[in-house]
């Protein structure tokens, strides 16, 4: 099968659909990978990384017209009339955008919107959310330690001690279990408050308040 893979469009989108790793596992599997020049720039990723893994490098039409395209986030418009009918697409799709899936499938296209895989333990290599959630989660305590004005662990120094900071975390879900455990080795004192009261034990477990 030809599998097409395109630079990302979107504003501030720097993910790309595979990695040269991914590229050898289905080139293993007797596939042809078409891959657009340019596509994994912004994600530190060379066309020659992808030719080394197998991959071939094409333009634009070249990835989008392949039987099944792979792509972070939907195609636009502009890119839908390099689309053609009848092949497949797979992504984060936005299943909750109505006009958006309406725009696929008047494409012709078969769409499968990696948002909407059951999370279980079969499809737990499909599952996006939670890969994505993990990173939020890290990277909004990372953002937040930027940005507060002092320091996060308790500090001695020769004019006296800096407290920790006190972190609230709202909501314990795969992004808020991150922040936490990220926001706890950086040294924080952390109080965490989910609507669910089941978390409460696995709050005390791990060492933090609920509320």
């Amino acid at each position: 099968m030809l599998i097409g893979i395109p630079t990302e469009t979107g504003v501030g989108e720097t993910r790309v659909a595979v990695t040269p790793e991914t590229v050898k596992k289905l080139k293993a599997l007797g596939h042809t990978l078409r891959i657009q020049d340019g596509a994994g720039i912004a994600a530190s990723v060379t066309d020659a990384a992808y030719q080394a893994a197998g991959a071939e490098i094409t333009d634009a039409a070249g990835a989008l017209g392949c039987e099944l395209v792979l792509k972070v986030r939907s195609p636009s418009a502009a890119e839908l009339v390099s689309m053609k009918a009848g092949s497949f697409l797979v992504g984060m799709l936005n299943p909750f955008d109505a006009d958006g899936l309406q725009r696929l499938a008047t494409a012709g296209l078969t769409s499968f919107a990696l948002e909407a895989a059951p999370r279980t333990t079969r499809a737990q290599s499909m599952d996006v959310l939670s890969s994505q959630a993990n990173i939020a989660g890290y990277k909004a305590v990372m953002v937040a330690a930027d940005r507060y004005q002092r320091f996060f662990p308790m500090l001695m120094t020769a004019a006296g001690t800096v407290k920790a900071a006190r972190v609230v975390i709202l909501g314990v879900g795969v992004a808020g279990l991150q922040a936490i455990a990220t926001a706890k080795r950086l040294g924080a004192v952390i109080e965490a408050s989910d609507v669910r009261p089941q978390r409460e034990g696995a709050g005390r477990i791990a060492g933090w308040q609920i509320h």
